[in-house]
């Protein structure tokens, strides 16, 4: 199942493992490849491979930067093995568990569950975390891997209200499905958020509360980049979801929840990828002067 226009694009921030961790997951996911790795130099933490790749139809940006974030479960990624779709789904699941448990940390062992007659947690052996699910989700169809959000701490008890937020904020919205805590699951509160899943502009999420005592919070090593056609788009975006001023720069910003989004032209993977060492080292050094992307000035930095 390939989607032809991607977005929203999950981006994994490694220390120097990027390339590594994507030839790692497209070699364990079916219908896998790297589409393309730059190297930025001179960048502030060194020189920086960005990698593009996808994994079983859902795109994913990489890139090496300097250790200065690190993957926690906030930020997981769902893997649906849907018998419906799969005829082998059972046996598939255990062998991407098995791969992704290389060297990595259970978080919940793969096994029977309330919601699930096959799930697992786990974290990989480069710290990003995967809850694989046997499961043939009801309604429309969900693609095969989506990005999960757990609110904690503060923020547990928000996944409802966020949901709302992003549904407003942005476009093609879709609630799906809604499961909140019973009584009893203490120290979950009841009728917090206990699976919920949506669609913003084509891609799903999934989001849960954990009252559970986490020592870990939203951070920079996951983050998600919105592709925008004009500037007006860009400027759309940075106004409705920046509440973090000093967390702005380069395109980045932090959103009330603490999520990390980046919004930046569509051009930018052009300017990015076709083109001359000299390109490259002209956007990147204008990208590194902004916090909101100007396209007009990264088109005339590319154009030298």
């Amino acid at each position: 199942m390939t989607k032809t226009n991607q977005n929203i694009v999950p981006h994994l921030w490694y220390d120097k493992e990027a390339k590594e961790a994507a030839e790692f997951y497209v070699s364990i996911f079916p219908d896998s490849n790297i589409t393309n790795v730059t190297t930025l130099h001179d960048t502030p933490s060194g020189d920086s491979q960005l990698v593009s790749f996808e994994l079983w139809g859902q795109k994913f940006m990489a890139i090496s930067a300097g250790p200065f974030f690190t993957f926690n479960p906030s930020v997981s990624f769902m893997v649906n093995f849907d018998p419906s779709r799969e005829k082998d789904a059972s046996e598939k699941i255990n062998e991407v568990w098995n791969k992704l448990s290389e060297g990595g940390t259970v978080l919940m062992p793969l096994d029977k569950y309330p919601f699930s007659e096959k799930y697992g947690w786990i974290q990989d052996k480069y710290g990003l975390s995967w809850q694989l699910i046997l499961t043939n989700p009801e309604g429309e169809e969900r693609p095969t891997i989506l990005p999960s959000l757990m609110f904690v701490n503060e923020k547990c008890g928000k996944t409802e209200e966020a949901i709302n937020f992003y549904l407003s904020v942005f476009k093609n919205p879709k609630q799906g499905l809604i499961a909140r805590y019973p009584k009893g699951m203490e120290p979950d509160k009841e009728g917090t958020i206990m699976f919920s899943d949506f669609m913003l502009e084509n891609q799903w999420f999934a989001a849960m509360d954990s009252a559970r005592d986490h020592k870990f919070s939203f951070n920079e090593a996951t983050s998600f980049m919105v592709y925008c056609n004009t500037q007006e788009e860009i400027d759309y975006y940075w106004d409705k979801l920046s509440e973090v001023p000093e967390s702005e720069q380069c395109g980045w910003l932090k959103d009330k929840y603490g999520v990390s989004w980046q919004i930046v032209p569509r051009e930018m993977d052009e300017m990015m990828s076709n083109s001359t060492p000299e390109q490259i080292a002209r956007v990147n050094k204008a990208t590194l002067k902004m916090k909101k992307l100007n396209l007009a000035e990264l088109q005339k930095a590319y154009k030298g």
